[in-house]
Protein backbone atom coordinates (compact mmCIF):
# COMPACT_ATOMS: atom_id res chain seq x y z
CA UNK A 1 0.00 0.00 0.00
CA UNK A 2 1.02 3.28 -0.74
CA UNK A 3 0.10 6.70 1.55
CA UNK A 4 -1.69 9.38 -0.42
CA UNK A 5 -1.98 11.86 2.08
CA UNK A 6 -3.39 11.95 5.57
CA UNK A 7 -4.87 14.36 8.23
CA UNK A 8 -3.61 14.57 12.18
CA UNK A 9 -7.44 14.03 14.42
CA UNK A 10 -6.20 13.26 17.35
CA UNK A 11 -2.91 14.10 18.80
CA UNK A 12 -2.18 13.31 22.30
CA UNK A 13 0.11 12.17 25.35
CA UNK A 14 0.09 8.14 24.44
CA UNK A 15 -1.43 8.00 20.74
CA UNK A 16 -2.14 9.82 17.79
CA UNK A 17 -5.07 9.64 15.71
CA UNK A 18 -4.43 9.88 12.24
CA UNK A 19 -6.74 9.00 8.81
CA UNK A 20 -4.33 8.26 5.56
CA UNK A 21 -5.67 8.08 2.34
CA UNK A 22 -4.03 4.87 0.57
CA UNK A 23 -3.61 3.33 -2.58
CA UNK A 24 -4.32 -0.82 -1.93
CA UNK A 25 -2.30 -3.20 -3.76
CA UNK A 26 -5.04 -3.59 -6.93
CA UNK A 27 -4.90 0.38 -7.48
CA UNK A 28 -8.04 1.20 -5.42
CA UNK A 29 -8.19 3.77 -3.53
CA UNK A 30 -9.21 4.01 0.58
CA UNK A 31 -9.17 5.70 3.69
CA UNK A 32 -7.52 3.74 6.98
CA UNK A 33 -7.49 4.78 10.71
CA UNK A 34 -4.23 4.19 11.97
CA UNK A 35 -3.41 5.18 15.85
CA UNK A 36 0.52 5.85 15.93
CA UNK A 37 2.23 4.91 19.67
CA UNK A 38 6.43 5.71 20.19
CA UNK A 39 6.79 2.17 21.10
CA UNK A 40 7.64 0.40 24.46
CA UNK A 41 9.55 -1.78 26.44
CA UNK A 42 8.44 -5.00 28.87
CA UNK A 43 10.63 -7.08 30.79
CA UNK A 44 10.37 -10.23 32.31
CA UNK A 45 11.92 -9.96 35.88
CA UNK A 46 13.33 -13.48 36.48
CA UNK A 47 14.83 -14.54 39.97
CA UNK A 48 17.10 -17.16 40.24
CA UNK A 49 16.85 -19.16 43.43
CA UNK A 50 19.70 -18.60 46.02
CA UNK A 51 21.88 -21.44 46.22
CA UNK A 52 18.91 -24.15 46.69
CA UNK A 53 19.13 -27.57 44.80
CA UNK A 54 16.12 -28.30 42.78
CA UNK A 55 14.20 -24.66 43.22
CA UNK A 56 12.08 -22.97 40.36
CA UNK A 57 13.23 -19.79 39.56
CA UNK A 58 10.65 -16.75 39.69
CA UNK A 59 9.20 -14.05 37.84
CA UNK A 60 7.97 -10.86 39.29
CA UNK A 61 4.42 -10.24 38.21
CA UNK A 62 2.47 -6.89 38.77
CA UNK A 63 -1.24 -6.63 39.73
CA UNK A 64 -2.33 -3.03 38.08
CA UNK A 65 -5.62 -1.43 37.57
CA UNK A 66 -5.96 -0.61 33.97
CA UNK A 67 -9.00 1.55 33.55
CA UNK A 68 -9.26 0.28 29.46
CA UNK A 69 -9.42 -3.09 30.81
CA UNK A 70 -11.87 -2.53 33.52
CA UNK A 71 -10.35 -3.03 36.30
CA UNK A 72 -6.89 -4.93 37.72
CA UNK A 73 -5.22 -7.39 35.70
CA UNK A 74 -1.71 -9.35 35.88
CA UNK A 75 1.67 -7.84 33.71
CA UNK A 76 5.16 -7.82 33.49
CA UNK A 77 6.47 -4.34 33.91
CA UNK A 78 6.30 -2.21 30.62
CA UNK A 79 6.63 1.28 29.50
CA UNK A 80 5.89 3.80 26.59
CA UNK A 81 9.63 4.96 24.84
CA UNK A 82 10.55 8.42 25.71
CA UNK A 83 11.57 10.38 22.51
CA UNK A 84 14.58 8.94 21.39
CA UNK A 85 15.09 6.47 24.28
CA UNK A 86 16.74 3.30 23.06
CA UNK A 87 13.78 0.18 24.29
CA UNK A 88 17.07 -1.60 26.21
CA UNK A 89 17.09 1.71 29.01
CA UNK A 90 12.70 1.98 29.02
CA UNK A 91 13.07 -1.52 30.07
CA UNK A 92 15.65 -1.15 32.74
CA UNK A 93 13.87 2.45 33.66
CA UNK A 94 10.41 0.51 33.73
CA UNK A 95 11.55 -2.44 35.74
CA UNK A 96 13.21 -0.14 38.38
CA UNK A 97 9.97 2.74 38.47
CA UNK A 98 7.20 0.03 38.29
CA UNK A 99 8.76 -3.55 39.76
CA UNK A 100 11.25 -1.77 42.52
CA UNK A 101 14.13 -3.88 41.34
CA UNK A 102 17.91 -3.17 39.16
CA UNK A 103 19.16 -5.90 36.43
CA UNK A 104 21.96 -6.52 36.52
CA UNK A 105 21.92 -8.38 33.18
CA UNK A 106 19.18 -7.53 30.29
CA UNK A 107 18.82 -9.77 27.14
CA UNK A 108 16.69 -8.68 24.54
CA UNK A 109 14.26 -11.40 23.84
CA UNK A 110 12.13 -10.21 20.00
CA UNK A 111 10.01 -7.35 19.18
CA UNK A 112 6.16 -7.54 18.75
CA UNK A 113 3.70 -5.36 16.88
CA UNK A 114 0.63 -5.14 19.13
CA UNK A 115 -2.29 -4.37 17.16
CA UNK A 116 -1.47 -4.40 13.47
CA UNK A 117 -4.45 -3.73 12.46
CA UNK A 118 -4.91 -0.15 12.81
CA UNK A 119 -2.31 0.57 15.10
CA UNK A 120 1.82 0.86 14.59
CA UNK A 121 3.05 0.19 18.03
CA UNK A 122 5.88 -1.97 18.84
CA UNK A 123 7.25 -3.31 21.88
CA UNK A 124 10.48 -4.32 22.79
CA UNK A 125 10.61 -7.66 24.80
CA UNK A 126 13.70 -8.20 27.66
CA UNK A 127 14.79 -10.89 29.87
CA UNK A 128 16.35 -9.00 33.27
CA UNK A 129 18.11 -11.17 35.52
CA UNK A 130 20.34 -11.00 38.65
CA UNK A 131 17.90 -8.85 40.08
CA UNK A 132 18.59 -6.12 43.28
CA UNK A 133 15.80 -4.41 45.30
CA UNK A 134 15.68 -0.51 44.71
CA UNK A 135 12.47 1.92 45.58
CA UNK A 136 9.77 2.55 43.42
CA UNK A 137 9.22 5.29 41.62
CA UNK A 138 5.13 4.97 40.35
CA UNK A 139 3.67 8.02 38.82
CA UNK A 140 0.38 9.24 40.29
CA UNK A 141 -2.06 7.38 38.12
CA UNK A 142 -0.43 3.87 38.62
CA UNK A 143 -1.81 2.04 41.36
CA UNK A 144 0.55 -1.52 41.31
CA UNK A 145 0.94 -4.31 43.19
CA UNK A 146 4.32 -6.38 43.14
CA UNK A 147 4.00 -10.33 43.33
CA UNK A 148 6.75 -12.66 42.80
CA UNK A 149 5.93 -16.15 41.29
CA UNK A 150 7.36 -19.47 40.51
CA UNK A 151 7.59 -19.57 37.02
CA UNK A 152 5.26 -22.68 36.46
CA UNK A 153 3.24 -20.36 38.51
CA UNK A 154 3.10 -17.57 36.12
CA UNK A 155 3.08 -19.95 33.38
CA UNK A 156 -0.04 -21.63 34.67
CA UNK A 157 -1.57 -17.99 34.73
CA UNK A 158 -1.30 -17.68 31.05
CA UNK A 159 -2.78 -20.98 30.16
CA UNK A 160 -5.95 -20.16 32.63
CA UNK A 161 -6.44 -16.82 31.36
CA UNK A 162 -5.58 -15.11 34.49
CA UNK A 163 -2.83 -13.41 32.91
CA UNK A 164 -4.42 -12.14 29.72
CA UNK A 165 -2.45 -8.95 28.47
CA UNK A 166 -1.04 -9.42 25.36
CA UNK A 167 2.68 -8.03 26.06
CA UNK A 168 2.70 -9.73 28.98
CA UNK A 169 1.50 -13.28 27.76
CA UNK A 170 4.34 -13.29 24.75
CA UNK A 171 7.27 -12.21 26.82
CA UNK A 172 6.66 -14.83 29.72
CA UNK A 173 6.10 -17.39 26.87
CA UNK A 174 9.26 -16.64 25.01
CA UNK A 175 11.17 -15.83 28.14
CA UNK A 176 10.30 -19.20 28.98
CA UNK A 177 12.17 -20.75 25.83
CA UNK A 178 15.03 -19.41 27.81
CA UNK A 179 15.03 -20.52 31.36
CA UNK A 180 16.75 -23.69 30.92
CA UNK A 181 19.89 -22.15 29.06
CA UNK A 182 19.59 -19.66 31.50
CA UNK A 183 20.18 -21.87 34.93
CA UNK A 184 22.99 -23.39 32.70
CA UNK A 185 24.72 -20.08 32.20
CA UNK A 186 24.35 -20.56 28.87
CA UNK A 187 23.26 -17.91 26.44
CA UNK A 188 24.12 -14.07 25.36
CA UNK A 189 22.93 -11.84 28.82
CA UNK A 190 24.56 -8.41 28.55
CA UNK A 191 26.52 -7.72 31.35
CA UNK A 192 24.59 -4.59 32.96
CA UNK A 193 26.57 -4.56 35.97
CA UNK A 194 28.85 -1.63 37.54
Amino acid sequence: MTRIEGREIYDGDVVHLEVDRVRFPDGSEGELEIVRHPGGAAVVPLRQPDGEAGAEPSVLLLRQYRYAAGGHIWEVPAGKLSDGEDPEACALRELEEEAGVRAGSLRRLTSILTTPGFCDERLHLFLATELEDVPTDHEDSEFIERREVPVSRALEMVESGGIEDAKSVAALLYAARFTDALEAGVGADRDRSG
